[in-house]
């Protein structure tokens, strides 16, 4: 089987690898993070202006890409570099929905460059993307918005919001769940920085819309969110594996450079043993990614998104305790560039669903 990238690949992620290079460092990390929205406008606006957030869609919905190894190649980047920026939110989450719902003009918009939030987890559902208790009444003026959305990243950049509300059935069922397309100016946030960059809110809901505000068929969002969330999941996993390739090289350079007893302590036959515990995780996690973005488009997609989460969930665990053990204290300083790349590694095992509730949850999909 042929794993080399395709020459436009190839070139996207050359192009993209030589930009973030030159473009992203941990002061402008640190000081997006400081700043009101969490976002570095520079780096998007470079980023948009490259294209890069056409590579989410397909030709017919007006990008150039849209396949899972679209979203390998750029996301591995991103996270090479450490980068937080609002690309899953808006262009995998918010636009891959979009486009499924024909919203195309808004779509066109997030190629441009706009950012569109997406606000599904609450404080009480643990990864269940069934479980809603946000509601949405109809009244005579629109739909009634009642509720809370927890840890709703880069909300604070954004100007919309598509929200997740329940019109129907109970709390947990799958049917009954819709989403409404909110300005962000309707809703009340309380932001705060993330523990790897970027800032993200807590959102409370208690706003009407128009009814033009419904996405899709009313009650029938499941379906759409659990897709947008499978290629979600396989973006951040793309990105895991950027971090890890970093923080590779990142221990690699210091075994080699510090000294003890007079040689590279790199020379010790049992740092040695553990670097290669580490090689071994980075390239089992790597062909876990290929193959489920190889996947997204199946019927199976979900087994190999829970599979694959759970091992990138216990590879990154792994990948930073031993990468911090084996550069000292120094690793967890403000300065150094570890210490970034590990606590945004360690996060990603929290997002769309850590490696025990993936472990579960594949262990039900096989003995379906």
């Amino acid at each position: 089987m042929n794993f080399q990238l395709t020459e436009e690949r190839q070139m996207l992620q050359d192009g993209l690898r030589r930009y973030l290079s030159d473009t992203v460092t941990p002061e402008a990390i640190a000081a997006a993070t400081d700043g009101a929205t969490g976002l570095d406008a520079e780096l998007w606006a470079g980023l948009t202006e490259m294209g890069v957030p056409g590579a989410m869609f397909t030709e017919e919905q007006g990008g150039f890409g849209g396949a899972g190894f679209d979203l390998m190649v750029v996301f591995e980047e991103l996270g090479r570099a450490g980068a937080p920026v609002p690309l899953i939110e808006s262009a995998v989450l918010a636009g891959g929905i979009l486009a499924e719902v024909g919203h195309m003009d808004l779509v066109e918009e997030i190629i441009g460059g706009r950012i569109i939030g997406f606000a599904h987890g609450e404080p009480a559902s643990r990864y269940d993307l069934a479980h809603v208790q946000t509601r949405a009444e109809k009244t005579d003026a629109g739909w009634h918005l009642t509720g809370a959305k927890a840890v709703v990243q880069h909300a604070p950049a954004t100007d919309t919001v598509i929200v997740s509300a329940r019109t129907g059935g109970d709390v947990t069922d799958q049917d009954g769940i819709s989403l409404f397309l909110v300005p962000t100016a309707e809703l009340h946030m309380r932001d705060y920085p993330l523990n790897g960059g970027g800032r993200a809110a807590e959102i409370t809901l208690d706003t009407v819309v128009p009814d033009s505000a419904v996405l899709g068929e009313t009650g029938a969002a499941y379906p759409l969110i659990a897709a947008a969330n499978a290629r979600a999941t396989a973006a951040q996993c793309a990105e895991a594996l950027g971090l890890m390739e970093t923080i590779k090289h990142l221990t690699v350079d210091y075994l080699r450079q510090r000294k003890q007893f007079g040689q590279p302590i790199g020379k010790f036959q049992a740092l040695q043993h553990r670097m290669a515990d580490v090689l071994i995780e980075i390239e089992q996690a790597r062909s876990a990614v290929i193959n489920l973005c190889g996947h997204l488009d199946t019927d199976d997609c979900d087994m190999h998104v829970s599979a694959t989460k759970n091992l990138i969930g216990r590879a990154a665990r792994l990948v930073v305790e031993e990468s911090i053990q084996m550069h000292g204290g120094i690793g967890m300083t403000q300065e150094y560039a570890l210490g970034h790349f590990a606590k945004r590694l360690t996060m990603v095992d929290h997002r769309f669903g850590d490696a025990d509730y993936h472990l579960e949850r594949f262990i039900r999909l096989a003995a379906a």
